[in-house]
């Protein structure tokens, strides 16, 4: 090998080096800027939403009835005594407070998913952001992430206001109640996965938030479905096999949102007690397939809008 030959290789290969040097610089610059757009429009979403008026009504009406509730059970403790009373007082803390962040909670994410996207359409927000290199992917996975925070800042509240009052009520870690807590955001992230995919469609809050509503009220009432099943075709007619075939359809396509309640060991076990009869990786992983599919119908849509 000559001289001029080995400089050739070593000028080659400093080269071949500058470029995927070049290349991996750009990527990273590529990556980042992915990223860092994706979390803006996460927090920007976050802020409006945490603006809206009826949000903070919904909030502060839980937090009301939450608190509301210690007061409520010390005027009717007066109709019992000992340990009954003790009792009858702390179960019904338990079972307001816990319906209470299941309700509002769900209102919150319902309106809050129905009305992120349909409201930057309509003060055109939305031409503002993707006239700027930033693509639709990462639009509906920073407004879907802003969405998440919101419903996931306001479960804490709410959480964390019934978590002291069963601390001071019983002087021990209500643990039980953070596993709760901790399904119900997956619940809550299936509603809002599907709610906001619908809002991608629409160009108003009206529908996504019936939608929402819908889901919220058939996937509380799946296993209805599975009861229709097993009790129907009795007599063999068609209209009656028809029917449970489509239960059994059904059952099986919607998300069963029982799946991620506590609420009845709440009310019966020590707030300490670990959780009974659940798999708690398996519901996440559930909860987590079902909004990964809320997601990529939400993308689908609307990147086939006219925007």
């Amino acid at each position: 090998m000559t001289a001029l030959q080995s400089l050739l290789i070593i000028i080659g290969i400093v080269a071949a080096g500058a470029v995927l040097c070049g290349i991996a610089a750009a990527a990273s610059v590529s990556v980042r800027h992915f990223f860092t757009s994706t979390w803006s429009i996460a927090v920007y979403t976050w802020r409006e939403g945490m603006r809206k008026k009826i949000l903070i009504g919904f909030l502060i009406l839980s937090i009301l009835v939450i608190f509301g509730s210690s007061f409520m059970t010390a005027f009717l403790s007066q109709t019992t005594v000992g340990d009954v009373q003790s009792d009858l007082d702390l179960k019904l803390i338990k079972d307001i407070c816990v319906t209470a962040i299941a309700l509002f909670g769900a209102l919150i994410t319902i309106f809050v998913s129905a009305s992120a996207v349909p409201g930057e359409l309509e003060n055109k927000v939305v031409y503002t952001i993707l006239a700027k290199p930033v693509r639709r992917f990462q639009y509906v996975l920073g407004k879907f992430l802003g969405v998440q925070l919101i419903i996931i800042i306001n479960l804490i509240l709410m959480g964390s206001l019934f978590f002291l009052a069963l601390y001071f009520r019983q002087g021990v870690l209500p643990t039980l109640l953070l596993w709760s807590i901790l399904l119900t955001y997956f619940q809550f992230l299936i509603i809002s996965a599907f709610t906001f995919a619908i809002s991608c469609a629409s160009s108003s809050a009206v529908l996504p938030t019936i939608a929402g509503l819908f889901i919220y009220i058939t996937g509380n009432l799946t296993e209805y479905l599975k009861d229709v099943y097993n009790r129907g075709g009795q007599s063999g007619a068609f209209f009656d096999e028809m029917i449970r075939k489509t239960a059994y359809g059904l059952y099986h396509v919607l998300p069963n949102l029982q799946n991620f309640s506590l609420k009845d060991q709440i009310l019966y076990l020590q707030s300490n007690d670990p959780p009974r009869d659940v798999q708690i990786p398996n519901l996440m992983l559930y909860g987590l397939l079902f909004a990964l599919a809320g997601y990529v119908m939400s993308y689908y849509v609307f990147r086939r809008r006219e925007l």
